[in-house]
């Protein structure tokens, strides 16, 4: 669970969002290298989500639907 300061930040999740970004430019934008600030930025958008609901709007998370696909993805290659 992230910790709660990134949720409560405005916008939600910011800094989980420019860790990606900071990895990416670190990483000659190898999105590869940069699997767990990105698992990091969906983790802190799930808890966005519970406790907001999917009306709730962040730009630094992708929509509710698209989150939940990816989520799942994520764990059935962790499996």
């Amino acid at each position: 669970m992230p910790p709660k300061d990134d949720v409560e930040v405005k916008p939600a999740c910011h800094p989980r969002a420019c860790a990606i970004q900071d990895c990416l430019t670190r990483n000659n934008y190898n999105d590869a290298k940069c699997q767990t600030a990105i698992k990091a930025l969906y983790e802190c958008c799930e808890v966005f989500y519970e406790r907001y609901g999917d009306e709730a709007a962040t730009p630094s998370c992708p929509k509710p639907k698209l989150l939940r696909l990816k989520m799942r993805q994520l764990r059935e290659e962790g499996k």
